[in-house]
């Protein structure tokens, strides 16, 4: 009797215990496939905070921002201002897109935005000092891990890893026709830039 309610208890025990962060991001990128048909780059005015364009559209970084804010409760667009706002030498905004002040219509959806911000919040793992193909990070990948790329070497680009197994990682991201899953070996043409993890993951 005793053994049968020890073994409940596990399992009780078990079905409980919270699932990781990253797993939950990953989920929350996934849940968007076959929901986000399109690609708009275009700027939008969105409300704030929790702004978004229409989920049927949006970029890549609509992905992760998403899947931020249904899997974690975070929301990258409110976060990434704050800091921007006190330091916005540290960003990129001027020098690339001439701006002189932060936007929050648009600034968590620019990548080098949030490469800036993950790496201002200690969720930098790696970045690139040179050429790396882009399915070399070198690093073990999590899943809910985020990477970035400079497609042709120029364009900056990113997605959530939302698995791993023996033939590698599998990467939920839009690139150009709506919100899509690849093994990252298919990205092993671009340029490695980035990869970003939550401390908490």
């Amino acid at each position: 009797m005793l053994r049968r309610e020890f073994l409940i208890g596990l399992a009780l025990a078990a079905t409980v215990r919270p699932e990781k962060p990253g797993v939950r991001l990953a989920r929350a990128a996934r849940a968007q496939l076959g929901v986000t048909r399109g690609y708009d780059p275009g700027y939008a005015r969105i409300a704030f905070p929790n702004g978004d364009v229409p989920r049927e559209t949006g970029v890549c970084a609509d992905v992760v921002v998403r899947a931020g804010r249904n899997g974690l409760g975070l929301d990258l667009q409110e976060l990434l201002h704050t800091d921007i706002a006190k330091n916005f030498g540290a960003y990129p905004a001027r020098a690339t897109w001439g701006q002189t002040k932060p936007d929050t219509n648009i600034d968590h959806r620019r990548v080098p935005n949030l490469e800036t911000f993950w790496a201002r919040t200690g969720c930098q793992i790696w970045v690139a000092k040179g050429a790396v193909a882009g399915n070399e990070f070198p690093a073990p990948l999590l899943v809910g891990d985020m990477l970035s790329w400079r497609l042709g070497g120029r364009l900056p680009h990113v997605g959530v890893v939302s698995s791993v197994d023996l033939l590698g990682a599998v990467v939920v991201h839009n690139i150009g026709g709506g919100v899509e899953e690849n093994r990252l070996f298919g990205f092993r043409d671009q340029k490695a830039f980035g990869h970003y993890r939550r401390p908490s993951a």
